[in-house]
């Protein structure tokens, strides 16, 4: 495999696992394409090296921004910005369990602490909803918590570790 084959099957696999972490194929191409680039792309090259729409690359490239994984580089003399990934993979990690904690996860311990606090009328029906959803809430409330407490954690040992094993 030559390195075209190889830059292509990793950038068409990391689309495909995007969708896994709640991204789509674009934005996940766009981010595989910036983050082995050794050097910082415009929207031109992305768009040409991707054959995907201006629209579609601006939109991913503003909700990666937004993701805390891709910015903004400008080049002395060019008008064009460029753009470049986080290249470590253990702040590429955290930035993405961050942002699917407070886009997937805070959202539904929200609306779990809500049904679970529903009042008890006494009927099984609602003991049992009550109850499922109430264990449900202090799970998913407690794993949101112990992961926040590893991302938000300064690079030091421990988080390299947990991270591993999480990976």
């Amino acid at each position: 495999m030559n390195y075209n084959e190889a830059k292509d099957k990793f950038i068409s696999t990391w689309g495909a696992l995007g969708t896994l972490w709640g991204i789509n194929k674009a934005m996940a191409q766009i981010h595989a394409l910036l983050w082995i680039s050794p050097e910082p792309l415009s929207m031109e090259d992305i768009m040409e090296e991707l054959h995907i729409s201006r629209g579609n690359t601006s939109m991913n490239l503003r909700q990666l921004m937004d993701w805390g994984i891709v910015f903004k580089e400008s080049k002395p003399g060019e008008r064009k910005e460029y753009f470049v990934s986080e290249k470590d993979v253990q702040e590429l990690a955290r930035q993405v369990a961050k942002e699917r904690s407070r886009r997937e996860i805070k959202p539904v311990i929200k609306v779990l602490r809500e049904v679970s606090g529903i009042e008890n009328d006494g009927s099984k029906k609602t003991e049992e909803l009550i109850k499922q959803t109430k264990s449900l809430y202090e799970l998913a409330d407690s794993a949101d918590t112990m992961m926040n407490k590893i991302v938000n954690q300064e690079s030091n040992w421990i988080t390299k570790t947990l991270m591993k094993l999480i990976k």
